[in-house]
């Protein structure tokens, strides 16, 4: 829980201050009472004691004082709300490593199948764009509401070259920044965005460097969800200068896709299995597809202050004839 005015807790003090009053009240009380009559005969004077009920009222008029301070803090609850529109731009890696079959049947083939989850679980409303990056970088689908479009470059992706990440994230990073017409077409404005990137080797190309392009997305509000694909064993056939060919490990990166997402505030995935990335690419539909709002709770605390004013009230005038 947060508050709009934190500052108004400090009435907080008011609380030990009025348990103060409450027992200094009541030692006086008894030194009234002894000053009035012999102890000894007061027994005989009084047919019941009130016990605790004594003092039920002032300890109910103690939590009504409590409730009403949170009241005056303006208390804040974090609730998820629908997202209407969003961007989300996947970035995905088609370099000459995603060939490797240590994900079945190969590291492309399950993220496409992965991303075509993703097509399907966000709202329609949600614009989908597809980057791709191997030796450069490539819109191969704007931000569009289309999903057989988005389906269709899917189809179409061919894994080879060399891996030019950050060039990559920096398309990404653009078309997630393009303003979109407005539905009443009075002028443009910035969709949310994030970014889904999608990579299974170290940045080998191109000119940029993707932690630098992840601080501009972060800087944006543009968190990036940065996913490992494959395993340390992976490996794929390459031709050396001389024809021979030879195989080359190609584990992910995981370090620099964990800083990615850290300085971009988004989050990192590994994944060694196609069903794992699979799932991860269906919760991000899910985690999209909603927001995080705060929605104020001030009535609930001072409806509670006001029922514990009453009932302190009501008991005091039932047990001894006042209001307190």
């Amino acid at each position: 829980m947060s508050f709009a005015e934190p500052l108004l807790l400090a009435g907080f003090v008011l609380i030990p201050l009025a348990v103060l009053a409450y027992g200094s009240l009541q030692r006086r009380r008894r030194r009234e009472s002894t000053a009035w009559a012999n102890p000894a005969l007061v027994p005989n004077l009084v047919a019941a004691r009130p016990g605790w009920r004594r003092h039920l009222p002032p300890f109910l008029l103690l939590l009504a004082l409590a409730a009403l301070v949170v009241a005056l803090a303006r208390p804040q609850r974090t609730i998820a709300a629908p997202q209407r529109a969003a961007n989300i731009i996947m970035v995905t890696d088609v370099s000459g490593s995603m060939n490797a079959t240590d994900v079945s049947p190969d590291r492309l083939t399950a993220a496409i199948e992965a991303a075509k989850t993703l097509t399907t679980r966000v709202p329609p409303t949600f614009r989908l764009g597809l980057v791709t990056f191997s030796d450069y970088a490539e819109q191969r689908v704007a931000p569009t509401t289309d999903r057989a479009q988005m389906k269709g470059a899917l189809d179409q992706l061919v894994a080879e070259g060399g891996t030019a990440m950050g060039d990559g994230l920096e398309r990404g990073l653009g078309a997630a920044r393009t303003p979109v017409p407005n539905a009443d077409g009075s002028g443009l404005r910035r969709l949310p965005s994030v970014i889904v990137l999608l990579s299974d080797g170290k940045n080998t190309s191109g000119t940029r460097d993707p932690v630098d392009v992840a601080r501009e997305a972060g800087r944006a509000r543009i968190p990036i969800y940065a996913i490992a694909l494959g395993t340390p064993a992976g490996e794929v056939e390459l031709r050396d200068s001389f024809g021979f060919l030879q195989r080359v490990q190609v584990p992910p990166d995981t370090e620099t896709l964990k800083e990615i997402a850290r300085v971009s505030g988004g989050r990192q995935y590994e994944a060694a299995e196609a069903d794992k990335v699979k799932e991860i690419y269906a919760n991000l539909g899910t985690r999209l597809s909603s927001r995080t709002e705060k929605e104020e709770v001030t009535a609930f605390f001072a409806g509670g202050a006001i029922f514990l004013l009453i009932a302190a009230g009501g008991l005091s005038l039932r047990w001894f004839g006042r209001l307190i």
